[in-house]
C-alpha cells in the first residue's frame, strides 16, 4: 500500500513547490515591474509556462492566488499584533507597526492585485477578514472611552484600511520610502481613531 502511495505523494509535494516557487517568482516580478506576462513570470519562478498555467489557468487566477497570500501574511501581521491585549490604545499602535511591516514589501506588488478585484463589492468582500479585526478593536476601544465613541466603526475600519493602501501607494511611486510612510501612519491613524490622548 505504501508503494502505491508514494508517487501520488511524490506528486502532491512536486505540485507544492511548483505553486510556492511560481507565487515567489511572482511577488518578485510583480514588485519590479506590475505588468509582468505569465511567462516572465515562469521564468522568474524557474518552471516552464505550461506548468503555471496548469495551476492558473489565466493571469488573473495568478494574481488572486497572490492576493489570497498576502491577505494570510496581513491576517498573521494583525493576530501577531494581540488586538485584546493591554489597552486599545496600545493595541493600535502594534497594530499599525505589525500590518506595516506585512504590507511594506509587497507595496509595488498592490498595483497589479488591483486587477484582480476591480468591482467594489468583490473588494470589500475580499478585505472583509481584517475589517472585521479592525472595527472589533474600534467597538473595543470606543467602549473603553479611548476612541471617540461619535466616529461610525466601519467608517474608522475602512479609513484605516485606505491609509495603509495610501501608504503603499506613495512607497510604490518612490514618493515616500518606508520609514517615512511608517512614520505618516503612526502620526496619522490615532487622530482616524480619535484616539484620546488625555
Amino acid at each position: 500500500m505504501a508503494a502505491r502511495t508514494e508517487p501520488a505523494e511524490r506528486r502532491r509535494a512536486d505540485a507544492e513547490r511548483n505553486i510556492a516557487a511560481i507565487l515567489d517568482g511572482a511577488v518578485q516580478l510583480l514588485g519590479e515591474r506590475p505588468d509582468a506576462s505569465m511567462a516572465e513570470i515562469a521564468a522568474a519562478a524557474g518552471v516552464a509556462r505550461q506548468t503555471v498555467y496548469a495551476h492558473y489557468q489565466s493571469r488573473e487566477a495568478l494574481l488572486a492566488a497572490v492576493a489570497a497570500r498576502a491577505m494570510a501574511t496581513t491576517i498573521a501581521a494583525i493576530e501577531a499584533a494581540e488586538l485584546r491585549r493591554g489597552s486599545a490604545g496600545d493595541a493600535l499602535q502594534r497594530l499599525t507597526r505589525s500590518w506595516w511591516s506585512s504590507i511594506e514589501p509587497m507595496a509595488r506588488v498592490l498595483e497589479a492585485l488591483t486587477s484582480a478585484f476591480p468591482a467594489h463589492e468583490e473588494m470589500h468582500q475580499f478585505h472583509s477578514p481584517i475589517i472585521e479585526r479592525i472595527e472589533s478593536l474600534v467597538r473595543r476601544g470606543q467602549r473603553s472611552g479611548e476612541f471617540d465613541p461619535a466616529l461610525p466603526v466601519q467608517w474608522v475600519a475602512v479609513s484605516f484600511l485606505a491609509l495603509m493602501h495610501a501608504a503603499a501607494d506613495q512607497v510604490a511611486a518612490g514618493r515616500m520610502d518606508g520609514a517615512q510612510a511608517e512614520s505618516a501612519l503612526r502620526r496619522t491613524v490615532p487622530r482616524v481613531f480619535g484616539l484620546n490622548t488625555d
